[in-house]
């Protein structure tokens, strides 16, 4: 069994030395499922919801939280990210938008945790700008879809693979 990596022997946490990792340009895409109705995403399509420009708020907002992980997440390094990028698929029949968010970074440690934080903040602020339209919705499945990089290489998650050799 793989031991945690942010966890010495007597249980204390701590930040992982990553000074003798290789830098080597790593990558990360998270995902998010945000459930609401089709009348709701109509009316993010159409730029008419009270608050404003939805996706674009939303989408800088992920943006500005991958940027800041290591003030939220205590044990995260801080990163000098070349890319973040947020992306949205709204699906009116199903009332459904999947967030994606995925960052770049030439460093020595990987940007995974960048990434799901990009996508849950792009989440909570679609959320936010139409909570008064539908107080009913949720937000799900955030996952990691995807990491490179780094000493491991390719990862990806379970459903992804399949999708892949089923493609």
């Amino acid at each position: 069994m793989q031991q945690l990596t942010h966890v010495d022997q007597s249980g204390q946490a701590f930040m992982v030395n990553v000074s003798q990792k290789a830098v080597t340009t790593r990558q990360a895409t998270a995902t998010a499922l945000l459930q609401t109705t089709s009348q709701v995403i109509q009316l993010i399509e159409l730029q008419l919801v009270k608050k404003g420009d939805v996706l674009s708020t939303a989408r800088l907002a992920g943006i500005m939280a991958a940027k800041q992980t290591s003030q939220l997440i205590p044990l995260c390094h801080p990163l000098p990210l070349s890319q973040v990028q947020v992306h949205f698929q709204l699906d009116q029949t199903k009332g459904q938008i999947r967030i994606q968010c995925c960052c770049k970074v030439t460093a020595n440690t990987g940007v995974e945790m960048e990434a799901m934080t990009g996508v849950c903040v792009a989440a909570l602020t679609l959320y936010d700008m139409v909570k008064a339209v539908d107080p009913a919705l949720q937000i799900s499945a955030v996952q990691l879809l995807e990491k490179q990089g780094g000493k491991s290489g390719l990862w990806l998650a379970p459903n992804v693979q399949k999708e892949t050799a089923d493609a």
